[in-house]
C-alpha cells in the first residue's frame, strides 16, 4: 500500500508560480512544508514554513491538514517529490512540489532555527495580546530607524530613515484601529501605547543588539533597504510560525492577518529598493 502512496502523482510548481501562489492566496489559506533536515531549515528555509523532515513525515500527518492545499520544498525538488506524493496517496485534497527546490527558489528567505523566538508566546494569547507585541515591535523599528537618522550626516539617507519610520508609524495605526475594533471600551490610545512593549524589533531582535551590530554597516540606501527587507522577511516568518503555536482560532486569523500585511510591506519595498538600482 505504501508503494502505491509514494507513486501518487502530483503537481510541480515552478519557482515564479510559487511566488504567484503565494501573492495570490492569504497567509493561512496553505501549508508550506519543508521536509529537509532542521540545520538545513535553520540555514535559510522560506517565510512561515513548517518543517517536518522527510524520515519523520510519515509519523507527522496528524500535524498537518489535509484540506488545504499543502506546498512541498526541499533542496533541490527529491525528497520534496517524494513527500508530496506521500501525501498525495494519504488523501491531502491539493498538493503541490517546488521543482528545483530552495536552491532555485530566487525570494526572500528567512533563517534561524524553528524555535527561534517562539517564547515570545505563550500559547495562550488573545488577539489583543498579539496586536500589543506586534505594535510594540513596530515602534521598536520605528525607534531604530529615527536613530539612524539622527546619526547619519547624509541627507539622502536621512530622507530614506524618515520613510520607513514614517512607514512604521502607519503599521501602528492601523494596528491600534485593529485593536480599537477589538475593545470598543478600551483604554484608548495613549492608554494602548502604554501597555506595548518596544525592546523587541520586527522578526523578535533584541533592539539593542541590534542596533549595536547593524547601525556602522548603514551606510548607503541599497544597505538600509536590505536591512529593512530582511527584518520584515523574519517578522513574517515569525507571525506565520506563532500562529501554528497559538490555539485560539481568533488569534491565528490575527497572526495570519499580519503576516498577509508583511506580504505588503515586503512588495513595497522591494519596488523602493528596485528604484536604488
Amino acid at each position: 500500500m505504501l508503494l502505491k502512496k509514494l507513486f501518487t502523482p502530483v503537481k510541480s510548481l515552478e519557482p515564479d508560480e510559487v511566488k504567484a501562489y503565494f501573492a495570490e492566496h492569504p497567509t493561512g489559506a496553505y501549508t508550506l512544508l519543508d521536509v529537509r533536515q532542521a540545520g538545513e531549515y535553520e540555514e535559510s528555509h522560506l517565510p512561515g514554513a513548517k518543517l517536518i523532515p522527510l524520515p519523520q513525515l510519515n509519523d507527522s500527518l496528524k500535524e498537518l491538514d489535509p484540506e488545504k492545499p499543502t506546498l512541498v520544498y526541499c533542496a533541490i525538488g527529491g525528497r520534496s517529490r517524494v513527500a508530496a506524493q506521500l501525501l498525495s496517496g494519504y488523501g491531502f485534497k491539493e498538493v503541490y512540489n517546488l521543482a528545483g527546490g530552495i536552491k532555485a527558489f530566487q525570494g526572500l528567505k528567512a533563517a534561524g532555527p524553528r524555535e527561534l523566538n517562539l517564547d515570545l508566546v505563550r500559547g495562550d494569547e488573545s488577539p489583543s495580546d498579539i496586536i500589543r507585541l506586534a505594535c510594540g515591535m513596530e515602534k521598536a523599528l520605528e525607534n531604530f530607524y529615527d536613530i539612524l537618522k539622527a546619526q547619519t550626516q547624509d541627507p539622502e539617507l536621512g530622507a530614506l530613515f524618515s520613510k520607513l519610520a514614517a512607514i512604521e508609524v502607519q503599521h501602528q495605526q492601523k494596528l491600534f484601529d485593529r485593536y480599537a475594533a477589538l475593545n470598543p471600551s478600551g483604554p484608548g490610545r495613549d492608554g494602548f501605547e502604554a501597555s506595548v512593549v518596544t525592546h523587541i524589533l520586527e522578526g523578535g531582535y533584541n533592539f539593542e543588539e541590534f542596533l549595536a551590530k547593524n547601525e556602522p554597516l548603514l551606510k548607503s540606501a541599497p544597505e538600509v533597504l536590505e536591512l529593512a527587507l530582511m527584518l520584515e522577511t523574519q517578522a513574517l516568518d515569525l507571525y506565520l510560525r506563532l500562529a501554528d503555536k497559538c490555539a485560539d482560532r481568533q488569534t491565528q486569523e490575527v497572526l495570519h492577518a499580519l503576516a498577509t500585511e508583511e506580504k505588503g510591506h515586503l512588495a513595497a519595498l522591494g519596488r523602493l529598493l528596485d528604484q536604488q538600482r
